[in-house]
């Protein structure tokens, strides 16, 4: 297949890069490196099956042939990246996410729409589970990443239902692995650069606001799998093993050795208190869960940052 990866230079895009040409697929990589790297697809350029293509899909392209697959992964996607570019990463969720599904229906391709348990916003109900609506303040600061996301979501039932193109939704939850950027904000990058610099681990409130950590490998898998699979509703795709940020700092500390010490700051605006998801629907249509486990997928994350020197940039990579 012809498999077109829009955002396809960020963390989760190039991972698919990598698993889809080593499935002897072609790959066509879009991304406008607002907050993706080059140096996760620099392994790829030269290859005759991969093609780099800079743009920025709020504005309308035709990708270069034909396309089976198009799988939509750009949009900013860490509260450091959504908050810096709150204007963006509304039309990313609109303009964009349209002008990659009237690629796919030019082209009769399969759609996939990288969606986000952030559409669940700060939830009542835990865990949560695909048919619940979530908690969402529409005009918070975390609200432009959070509607965004759900606009989106609505828009590819709407292309759906209305042109009848081939869709998948995957509701992402939290990922991690190698390629993640140092200071993006998230918990287990921003954990592992301050542990290898010997620095304070900054843990917002208390720390008893929970999250589930999913290796991107196992997400990568679900990914593959939701897209073979006959299904047009949301598929929540994440490890169901839920702990504390808390937990999560010190078994970074003991994954590291490090021994610096767990500072805290003041809870931002609307953060979820839980996060954890029902993976019953993956189960039973994919055959989906994940299995490495924390252990294992901190260990090669934390070897990925000390030997890409990337443990003590001061600054975002994309």
């Amino acid at each position: 297949m012809r498999i077109l990866i829009t955002g396809g230079a960020g963390f989760l895009g190039s991972h698919l890069c990598d698993y889809f040409l080593a499935q002897q697929h072609q790959v066509v990589c879009m991304d406008n490196l607002a907050t993706g790297d080059v140096d996760n697809i620099a392994p790829l350029t030269g290859r005759s099956d991969f093609t780099f293509v800079r743009h920025d899909l709020t504005e309308r392209m035709e990708a270069p042939g034909p396309l089976d697959w198009v799988l939509h992964f750009a949009c900013p996607a860490s509260p450091a990246d959504y908050m810096r570019l709150p204007i963006q990463t509304l039309e990313e969720g609109a303009i964009g996410t349209r002008n990659a599904l009237e690629m796919a229906r030019a082209r009769g391709a399969r759609f996939l729409l990288a969606s986000t348990s952030e559409v669940y916003g700060d939830p009542k109900v835990n865990p949560q589970a695909e048919d619940y609506w979530g908690n969402v303040n529409p005009v918070g600061e975390r609200s432009v990443y959070d509607e965004a996301k759900r606009f989106a979501e609505a828009l590819t039932m709407a292309y759906h239902r209305t042109h009848g193109i081939d869709i998948r939704i995957a509701r992402i939850f939290n990922t991690y692995g190698p390629r993640m950027r140092p200071n993006d904000g998230r918990a287990i990058p921003t954990f592992v650069r301050q542990a290898l610099a010997g620095e304070p681990l900054t843990v917002f409130g208390e720390g008893n606001q929970t999250r589930s950590f999913c290796y991107v490998t196992d997400l990568v898998d679900g990914i593959s799998r939701l897209m073979r699979a006959a299904f047009n509703q949301p598929v929540n795709l994440g490890n169901p093993n839920e702990m504390t940020v808390l937990e999560l700092a010190r078994r970074v500390l003991a994954a590291t050795g490090a021994r610096g010490p767990i500072i805290h700051q003041p809870l931002p605006q609307d953060d979820p208190q839980v996060r954890c998801p029902d993976i019953t629907r993956a189960r039973q249509l994919l055959g989906w869960e994940p299995r490495v486990s924390l252990d294992d997928g901190l260990r090669t994350t934390i070897e990925w940052f000390r030997a890409s020197g990337k443990a003590t940039a001061r600054e975002d990579a994309g």
